[in-house]
Order: C-alpha cells, then sequence, then structure tokens
C-alpha cells in the first residue's frame, strides 16, 4: 500500500487528506497546529514535517504562504532534512519563486520534487475532480499518478513555476468573474430585473458560479469553499507575476482591491462575499473613484 505524508492540514490540506484516506491510502498527517491534524482521524499524526515524511512514499504539501513553505521544507525538522526516499508533490499557493527556489533546493540536495498547484476547492477535492497541474519529471509523476488521480484531473506543465503561473492566472479570472457576477447582480436587480434572472443569465455564461448560488443569492458565505483573504492573497501573487512581465492588468489591480475592502469586515468568509461591497454604504463607486 503507498504511503502518503500530508503536510498542512487546513482547508485544503485536510480535504486531500481525508480523500485519500477513504480511497484506501495509508496516510501520516501533520500540522503546525496538532489538533487541526488529529481532528482529521484519518491516519497516524506526526510531531513534526521530518517525522511524518520517514518511510513516506510521496509527501504532498499544503500550506498557507512561502514563509510557511521554506519552514516546512528547509526549517529545524524540516522535510529535506531527513529523507532521500521520498517524492515530494508540493501543491500550494505561494508564487512561482518559491517553488523555483524549493525546486533548486531539491536538486542540491539530490531530492525528488514534484509542482502541483490545483485548480477547485474543497468540494472538488471532495468530488475528485480538481485540476492538479504539475511541473516536474515525468517518471516522477508516474509515480504521483495514483494518487494525484484521485484528486482530480492531471495537467502536465513544463518547467518549475510554470504551474504556478497558471494556478495564478485561473485564480484571476476567479476574482474577475465573482466580482463582475456581484456588480451585475447589483446593477441588474437596481435596473428592475429580478435577481433570480439576472443570476440565470450570469450562469450562462460563467456555470462555476452555480457552486456559489447560495452567497450569492442568499447571502450564505459559509462554508467557505475559497475564503476571501486567500484570494486577496493569491490576487497579490499574481499581480507581482504580470508586472515582471510588464502586462497590462487593470482589472485585476481593480479586482483585488474590491475584495481587499471587502476582506476587511468578511476576511474568512467565501469569495461570494463580494456581494457584500455592493449592499454597503461605502459602494465600489466611490472606493473606485479615489483609486483613480
Amino acid at each position: 500500500m503507498t504511503r502518503v505524508a500530508v503536510l498542512g492540514t487546513g482547508r485544503m490540506g485536510g480535504a486531500i487528506g481525508r480523500r485519500l484516506a477513504a480511497s484506501g491510502f495509508d496516510l501520516i498527517v501533520w500540522d503546525r497546529t496538532p489538533a487541526k491534524a488529529q481532528g482529521l482521524n484519518v491516519g497516524r499524526v506526526a510531531r513534526t514535517p521530518a517525522e511524518a515524511i520517514h518511510d513516506a512514499d510521496i509527501a504532498i504539501s499544503s500550506l498557507t504562504n512561502a514563509a510557511a513553505v521554506r519552514d516546512v521544507y528547509l526549517g529545524a525538522q524540516g522535510a529535506f532534512g531527513t529523507s532521500d526516499r521520498s517524492l515530494f508533490v508540493e501543491m500550494s499557493t505561494a508564487g512561482p519563486e518559491s517553488i523555483e527556489q524549493l525546486s533548486r533546493e531539491a536538486r542540491a540536495r539530490g531530492l525528488r520534487l514534484l509542482e502541483a498547484p490545483v485548480i477547485g476547492s474543497v468540494p472538488a477535492v471532495e468530488s475528485g475532480t480538481l485540476a492538479v497541474l504539475v511541473a516536474g519529471s515525468p517518471q516522477d509523476l508516474a509515480q504521483a499518478r495514483p494518487v494525484l488521480e484521485r484528486l482530480g484531473e492531471v495537467h502536465y506543465v513544463c518547467g518549475f513555476g510554470s504551474a504556478a503561473r497558471l494556478r495564478l492566472v485561473a485564480n484571476t479570472m476567479l476574482g474577475i468573474t465573482s466580482a463582475a457576477a456581484a456588480e451585475l447582480l447589483a446593477a441588474g436587480t437596481a435596473a428592475g430585473l429580478d435577481r433570480e434572472q439576472v443570476f440565470w443569465a450570469l450562469v450562462r455564461f460563467a456555470p462555476a458560479l452555480k457552486a456559489r448560488e447560495a452567497g450569492f443569492m442568499r447571502d450564505q458565505h459559509e462554508p467557505t469553499m475559497f475564503a476571501v483573504r486567500d484570494l486577496v492573497k493569491d490576487l497579490g501573487l499574481a499581480l507581482e507575476v504580470y508586472e515582471r512581465a510588464n502586462a497590462a492588468v487593470p482589472l485585476t489591480h481593480e479586482t483585488r482591491a474590491l475584495f481587499a475592502e471587502t476582506a476587511s469586515e468578511s476576511n474568512d468568509l467565501d469569495i461570494s462575499a463580494i456581494v457584500k461591497a455592493y449592499s454597503s454604504p461605502r459602494s465600489p463607486q466611490s472606493a473606485g473613484a479615489k483609486r483613480t
């Protein structure tokens, strides 16, 4: 039986752990908050990343940001410090520079690493319908594929950092689409249309909105699939990538500003909470005027 270590058992890492345990894999889990790992009840709980990957065939990490990635892999009792046996699969959205640095460290230590950020949130993990964007050795992917395919469709992208950039492009589209939906729901309703009819029309063009119908239509933004704070972080990473490429991205700038304003009161809610920006006395129109 393939033994899998899961490093980071937050919203996505926890869902990944539950999915893999239900698929029959032998799991070892670790989180910097031990209660989170213990609460999963899916396998043995390790005290450190180094302990978690001991004897693991594959080690998957799903972590908060680049600092967490560095600490978990390169810090004291880090995952890169003790084993040359495991295949490491880094799934965090921490930006291309993070995975590029990690790949250099892995190569210098003779370790094997795949980059594998995902498109999709907790419901997609639970149904096995994520898009898993993979960069790294095709031979290493062949070993990891049976595990990754339990999570969703594997899409191979050449070159470390490329998968991270593609994930940021996808999350930019998610943010822009969500903000546009919130704006058009408010505008269409103000113009005298039935809100249900407006949402129906928007879903015809953007079917992914349907998964957040409770948020857009009934102001129900929990359980959280993708937190506002995480999208703000990802849009910031995306803007760094686009600006280094001298790309013109005015919509991305405006979208991040709208979500940053929403985060001040709805940080942990699902991104559908962007509708609050259009029901608040502090309207996006006035905020936008200040930014121009």
